[in-house]
C-alpha cells in the first residue's frame, strides 16, 4: 500500500473505518467523456486513486455517459489513456454510466409508483422560473405536480417509446418546492433527447441526468466514499434523497473538495474546445493547453503531475495555484534524472584559426553531473575547427559584467579548450557571420597550465558534426493570472498570451540525439529542458527553462 495522504477526507475515512460503518474503501473516478482531462482532472484521479491506493482497497473508473450529444468515443479513449499514463490503474473495474441506464430506468417507475416522481410538461425556462431564485421564497409547483401515478407511468414510457419531441417534457422528483435548497426543488432527473448513443445506439431517447444517475451508479457499485469537487456540495441531500428512494441501504458517503485552479490557463471544457475547434492551438493536446496529453506532449510527466497536485493540497477553500509551482517540480525530477546535450539555438559560426585543417579529436561531456559516476556518465562529443556557439555568448563591445566572449576575451569551450577572439567576420549589413578565435591547444582539459583565470564557459558544437531541428519555447497560454476573475462580459480570448509560442528553426544539436524519441527528456546545457515532440518529427518542445524564482519564494515560506 501507498503511503496515506494526511487531509480532511482520510480524517472523515479513518472515523469511518474505527466506527465499523466501512470496511473496505472504494473510490470512483466519473470523468464525462466530453473532452479531454486537464490538470484539475489530475487533482481528482490523484484524491481518489491514491486513497484508494493507500487504503488497499478499489478504485473505479466510470464514465459519465449520459447525455449522447456531447460525447464521443475520442474522448472515451483518451481519458482512458491519460488515467493509465497517470498510472492511476482503475483496479476496482471500468463501467459507464450507460450501463446503467435499464436499472435508472426501473427505479424511475418505482419512484413513479410511490408517487415521487411525475412528468412534467413546462418547458426549461419555465420550470426554473417555477424553482425561484430566492431560498428563502418558494418556488411555484408545477401545474403537472399532481398528475396521478397511473397517468405518470403512462406519459413516462411514452416517453421512453420515443411519441414525444425533445425538450417537450422531463420528469422531475417531486421533493420540496420550499426547500432552501434550489436543487431539492423538483429537480428534473430524466429527459428526452433523440440522439444516437456513442455505446448504446438508438435504444434509447430518454436520459437521465447526473444528479440522479450517479448516486444510484455509486450505490451500485459500492463505491464507499464518493469525493467531488466544491460546486456538488449543495447537491449532497438530492444525492443522499436518490439512493434512499431507489437503492436504499447504507449509501456512499459524499464529500467535496475544493477544485484546483491554476494561474494563466483556463479549465473550462467550453473554452478549451473552442481554442481547439477554431485553430486557436493546435490540437487538444497542444503543449500550450492544460490538458493532459497537452502536459504530455509538452514534456511533463506523472510524478511531477500528482506531486504538484499534492503540493497544492486538498482543502475546502478554493485557491489559486501558481502554475510556477508545477514547473519547479518538473524541474526537481528533471534536474535528477535528465541527460544534458548540447544544443545552439541561435548559432553562429565560430572559427580556430590555429587549430589544423581536417584534424578532429573527441572531448567526454557528463551526462549528468548529478548523478554518480558509471560507464554512462559522460559522452563523447567531437572537437574540430570550425564550431557552432550561441550568438547571445558573443559581444564584440561587451555590456557590463558579461562574462562570456568578446573581442580580445578569453574563454573556456566547455569541456575542451581555452579560445581568445582575434575578430569577425560580416555581411553588407553589418550583421556578424563568423567569429575567429585562436585556442590555448596545452589546455584540453580546460585548466591552463599557469593557473590563470578566464570570464567564462561557453557550450559549442562540431559544424561537421551536428543536427538541424527546429525548436519551440512555450510560455503561459493568458495574460491574465486569474482567468476566473476577468471582467464580467469581458470575451476570455482577449487574454491570449501572442508570445506564448516562439519557433525556433537552424538550431543545431549534437549528434548523439539523433536516435532521440518522443518521451525522452533532455537538458540543453543552459538553456533548459526539453524533448522530442510526438506530432512533428524534428521539433523539440521546451518542457521548463532551467532556473525559476518561485523554488527560492517557496523555500523562504
Amino acid at each position: 500500500m501507498a503511503e496515506k495522504p494526511s487531509n480532511f477526507l482520510t480524517e472523515i475515512i479513518d472515523a469511518d473505518l474505527a466506527a465499523g460503518k466501512v470496511k473496505e474503501i472504494h473510490t470512483r473516478f466519473p470523468p464525462e467523456p466530453n473532452g479531454y482531462l486537464h490538470i484539475g482532472s489530475a487533482k481528482a484521479i490523484w484524491i481518489n486513486w491514491s486513497i484508494a491506493n493507500a487504503y488497499g482497497g478499489k478504485f473505479n473508473l466510470r464514465y459519465d455517459d449520459t447525455n449522447p450529444a456531447r460525447e464521443d468515443m475520442e474522448y472515451v479513449n483518451s481519458i482512458y489513456e491519460d488515467l493509465t499514463w497517470l498510472g492511476a490503474v482503475p483496479n476496482g473495474g471500468i463501467f459507464y454510466g450507460s450501463d446503467y441506464f435499464e436499472v435508472c430506468y426501473e427505479y424511475a417507475e418505482k419512484l413513479i409508483r410511490e408517487g415521487k416522481a411525475y412528468v412534467c410538461d413546462l418547458s426549461r425556462e419555465e420550470m426554473q422560473a417555477g424553482r425561484g431564485d430566492d431560498a428563502g421564497k418558494p418556488g411555484t409547483p408545477s401545474p403537472y405536480r399532481d398528475r396521478t401515478p397511473e397517468e405518470n407511468l403512462d406519459l413516462f414510457r411514452r416517453m421512453r417509446a420515443g411519441e414525444f419531441p425533445d425538450g417537450s417534457r422531463t420528469l422531475r422528483a417531486k421533493i420540496d418546492m420550499a426547500s432552501p435548497n434550489m436543487n431539492m426543488r423538483d429537480p428534473a432527473i430524466y429527459r428526452i433527447k433523440h440522439v444516437s448513443h456513442h455505446r448504446q445506439g438508438d435504444k434509447w431517447c430518454i436520459y437521465p441526468l447526473y444528479d440522479y444517475a450517479h448516486p444510484i451508479q455509486d450505490a451500485i457499485e459500492g463505491i464507499t466514499h464518493s469525493m467531488c469537487s466544491l460546486e456538488f456540495e449543495n447537491h449532497r441531500p438530492l444525492y443522499e434523497w436518490v439512493i434512499n428512494n431507489t437503492v436504499g441501504g447504507e449509501f456512499p458517503k459524499q464529500r467535496e473538495f475544493a477544485r484546483l485552479n491554476v494561474s494563466n490557463t483556463v479549465m473550462s471544457k467550453r473554452y478549451l474546445r473552442e481554442l481547439v475547434e477554431t485553430g486557436i492551438v493546435d490540437g487538444w493536446d497542444d503543449p500550450r493547453m492544460p490538458t493532459l496529453c497537452g502536459l504530455r506532449r509538452r514534456g511533463y510527466t506523472p510524478t511531477s503531475i500528482f506531486e504538484f497536485v499534492r503540493q497544492a493540497g486538498v482543502a475546502k477553500s478554493d485557491n489559486l495555484v501558481d502554475m510556477r509551482q508545477l514547473e519547479a517540480c518538473i524541474r526537481s525530477e528533471l534536474e535528477l534524472s535528465a541527460q544534458r546535450r548540447v544544443a545552439v539555438l541561435d548559432p553562429v559560426k565560430l572559427i580556430v584559426d590555429n587549430y589544423p585543417e581536417g584534424k578532429e579529436e573527441v572531448f567526454q561531456l557528463p551526462n549528468n553531473p548529478n548523478r554518480e559516476a558509471g560507464d554512462d556518465s559522460t559522452r563523447p562529443v567531437v572537437f574540430g575547427k570550425e564550431l557552432w556557439i550561441d550568438r547571445s555568448d558573443f559581444f564584440e563591445v561587451p555590456p557590463p559584467k558579461f562574462k562570456r566572449l568578446s573581442l580580445g576575451s578569453e574563454v573556456r569551450l566547455m569541456g575542451a579548450y581555452l579560445v581568445k577572439c582575434v575578430g569577425v567576420d560580416k555581411d553588407a549589413d553589418g550583421r556578424i557571420t563568423a567569429i575567429h578565435c585562436e585556442a590555448d591547444l596545452e589546455t584540453g582539459n580546460g585548466n591552463p597550465a599557469d593557473g590563470r583565470k578566464v570570464r567564462g564557459t561557453i557550450h559549442w558544437l562540431s559544424c561537421a558534426h551536428s543536427l538541424d531541428t527546429e525548436v519551440r519555447l512555450y510560455d503561459k497560454l493568458f495574460t491574465e493570472t486569474n482567468m476566473n476573475a476577468i471582467p464580467e462580459g469581458s470575451d476570455y480570448k482577449d487574454y491570449l498570451n501572442p508570445d506564448s509560442v516562439k519557433v525556433l528553426t537552424g538550431v543545431k544539436l549534437e549528434e548523439s540525439l539523433a536516435e532521440a524519441k518522443p518521451g525522452d527528456k533532455f537538458q540543453f546545457v543552459r538553456m533548459g529542458y526539453f524533448t522530442p515532440d510526438s506530432k512533428h518529427p524534428g521539433v523539440y518542445n521546451r518542457i521548463v527553462t532551467l532556473k525559476d524564482s518561485f523554488t527560492k519564494t517557496l523555500n523562504q515560506k
